[in-house]
């Protein structure tokens, strides 16, 4: 475990250090990409003048609980698809079609309902991650085996056995896949509509630097959105993990 993570961080710092002399260098405006090492610096102006600790916060709290939201209403509309094929097949392609378009657009009706506040931010992200997680349920549960659910059905098993032992333990893998994709396009909502309604946490951090031209703040701002989504996969990495003892 060590050893991957050491050779991250060594890589990362190798990568900062060749940053800043090409830089020097004069081989890249620093008003384009700043020095590493004032992005750095940054970090402390932020901590303090921005309340970093506090944005850092309300954003990894807005994209959780969005997450959270979408799983929550998700998973039973992907189950309820699967059990109704005829729900499934009617509306599968308009859940396809809704996930490739750019939902973040619709933010103007969402202010219109919710104004400008985290239940904007957290809706919005909330109904980008439904899709995919939605979407991932449904082909996990159909994507089942036939033989597997065959010798359960050879061992008398009932149909909340044969559910639970297992089709959702099979359609496992595909449902983690929807729910990673959930975290990504919920996560880059979260932070798209903090940066656009200008209110939350890192979001609206990245859009006050990028507006007084602070560009180092800005980077040290993005650093900590990164740092999220770490946070947020290492969660569904071990979740995933723990499913597999089930």
């Amino acid at each position: 475990m060590r050893s991957p993570i050491t050779a991250g961080l060594c890589t990362l710092l190798l990568l900062a250090i060749l940053i800043e002399l090409v830089i020097m260098a004069g081989l890249i405006s620093p008003f384009v990409i700043p020095l590493p090492s004032r992005v750095v610096l940054a970090v402390g102006k932020l901590w303090t003048a921005e309340d970093l600790p506090l944005a850092f916060g309300i954003t990894l709290a807005e994209a959780a609980v969005a997450v959270a939201l979408a799983t929550a209403v998700a998973v039973p509309a992907g189950y309820v698809m699967w059990r109704l094929p005829v729900l499934g097949a009617a509306y599968r392609p308009w859940l396809g079609a809704l996930f490739a378009a750019p939902t973040v657009l619709l933010y103007p009706l969402f202010l219109v309902l919710f104004g400008r506040s985290h239940t904007t931010v957290v809706a919005m992200g909330a109904l980008t991650a439904a899709i995919p997680i939605t979407l991932h349920v449904l082909d996990g549960l159909t994507g089942v085996s036939r033989t597997l659910e065959n010798v359960g059905r050879s061992f008398n098993v009932t149909g909340g056995q044969l559910f639970w032992k297992i089709q959702l333990p099979a359609a496992a893998p595909t449902i983690f896949v929807g729910l990673r994709l959930g975290l990504i396009y919920g996560l880059v909502n979260v932070i798209g509509i903090e940066f656009l309604i200008v209110y939350g946490g890192l979001g609206r951090v990245v859009s006050s630097m990028y507006d007084n031209y602070e560009f180092p703040g800005m980077y040290a701002a993005i650093i900590f959105i990164v740092l999220i989504a770490f946070l947020l996969f290492w969660v569904l990495e071990h979740g995933e993990k723990a499913s597999r003892t089930f």
